[in-house]
């Protein structure tokens, strides 16, 4: 199994606990390594470098954070993510999110700041980890124009949109909050498992209340894809699996 998005840095002092414990049960994880408040870029690196044989990372700009607008910051993650082009496996996550950017000034900066690294992305020709809520079609939108793979982390947006995104060969990420949201149930529902990866968003998104995610509950993820659509456990894993190495170009360690 593979856990197609997390946050392991923000475990903080604890990250390499986390990395040994998920190297137990997982073949390896994608971290979208991403500026969103006191989680710097270059600081979340910097606590994971050491197990880039393991943590396959990406590097991105959360739209939470872009909304702010603070262009010296985007300037700051753009030159990092240049700098890192060869050692990362996708830029993101990148995005808009409507749900928390409420105002016209804060939903400007959150399109003129995922438009740039969006552009960024083509320019090196890395795909895309997306974050997108309330904001799904405009997002779809964009990436169809900019021409570039795109993963929709966590998908919660309407199924027929799912399908569309599917069709056009992206990827949607069904993550461990299955059971409690029933708009990530019901695209788990209809669109094909050549279309699905499994993801925590740990340490959020836990399929256990009350608790922190961690990388190896993606698990639960993939179990109840299994039973949603009837089929065997370890041909959701293994589908899940290929699906998310193809798409990053990912180099397994034997």
């Amino acid at each position: 199994m593979i856990d197609a998005h997390c946050h392991i840095e923000m475990f903080k002092g604890r990250a390499g606990e986390v990395v040994e414990e998920s190297k137990k049960h997982l073949n390896a994880v994608v971290d979208s390594i991403t500026e969103y408040r006191k989680f710097h870029v270059w600081k979340s690196w910097d606590l994971l470098k050491p197990y880039f044989d393991f943590v396959f990372p990406t590097l991105g700009y959360a739209p939470n954070e872009a909304r702010r607008g603070n262009w010296e910051k985007v300037k700051r993650v753009e030159e990092f993510i240049r700098d890192h082009a060869n050692d990362i496996v996708a830029v993101g996550e990148i995005g808009l999110d409507f749900y928390y950017a409420k105002t016209e000034e804060e939903r400007k900066n959150q399109r003129e700041i995922f438009h740039h690294f969006l552009n960024l992305a083509a320019e090196l020709d890395k795909p895309v980890v997306l974050h997108a809520r309330d904001a799904e079609k405009e997002v779809f939108e964009a990436i169809q124009k900019a021409g570039v793979k795109a993963y929709f982390h966590s998908y919660s947006g309407p199924k027929e949109l799912a399908l569309e995104i599917a069709k056009e060969g992206h990827i949607i990420g069904i993550n461990t909050g299955i059971d409690f949201i029933p708009a990530v149930r019901e695209v788990a529902e209809i669109i094909p498992l050549e279309s699905i990866v499994v993801e925590t968003d740990a340490p959020y998104m836990s399929p256990y209340k009350g608790e922190k995610n961690y990388p190896w509950n993606v698990e639960y993820a993939v179990r109840r894809i299994s039973e949603i659509k009837g089929l065997g456990f370890e041909e959701v894993e293994n589908a899940t699996e290929r699906n998310t190495v193809k798409f990053f170009g990912l180099r397994l360690k034997e």
